[in-house]
């Protein structure tokens, strides 16, 4: 039979049909619960997430702040190649911390920049340099992309349940099937296999 003569019936499991079995219902209600509910499950955990990524960057916004360092040592010159792309080195900074204490550490300068020189540094709550908090586009995109890879994962965690369902059903099908074709064959006396 070629592709062109074959006849698809869609919704079989759902229409009246005397070679449907109990286990073909359950599958179909399976198959209709399981993508339901990977709809709704991703949706909620993408929501979830989204929302755990904005209060992270909330946060780390509202912990850091910027403050102005003092290069204690001349800084060497330009960087070597494969650095960061900025173009800045590490060099000795000294600033003033929130409780009033005074802090030295490394931070990122520009090349050759002297001594007492002034460069702007964020540091957090404890007066420990820090990264900068992330811009709105950068905050936009970690909360977009946590969002969708926690809602897609979560919706495939369902599905894969769902298929798996549908093997252990598929399973007890052919072991419905093998019971019945035996007692066709033995009623007769004889045997296909």
């Amino acid at each position: 039979m070629t592709a062109s003569e074959r006849t698809t019936v869609r919704w079989w499991r759902w229409r009246r049909n005397v070679l449907k079995r109990r286990v073909d219902v359950v599958e179909a209600w399976v198959v209709l619960t399981g993508w339901v509910l990977a709809l709704v499950i991703g949706v909620i955990a993408g929501l979830v997430a989204a929302d755990t990524v904005e209060q992270a960057v909330e946060q780390q916004r509202a912990e850091s702040r910027r403050v102005t360092a003092v290069v204690v040592k001349d800084a060497p010159g330009q960087p070597s190649t494969g650095s960061a792309s900025d173009q800045r080195v590490w060099g000795k900074v000294r600033w003033t911390a929130p409780d009033g204490s005074t802090q030295r550490d490394e931070a990122r300068v520009p090349p050759r920049a002297s001594a007492g020189s002034t460069v702007q540094v964020w540091v957090n709550r404890g007066g420990d340099i820090t990264a900068p908090p992330v811009s709105t586009g950068e905050a936009w995109l970690h909360i977009a992309m946590g969002g969708a890879l926690a809602g897609a994962f979560a919706g495939s965690a369902v599905l894969g349940a769902t298929r798996l369902t549908r093997l252990l059903l598929d399973r007890r099908r052919m072991a419905q099937w093998d019971a019945e074709w035996e007692r066709v064959d033995t009623r007769r006396g004889w045997k296909t296999g």
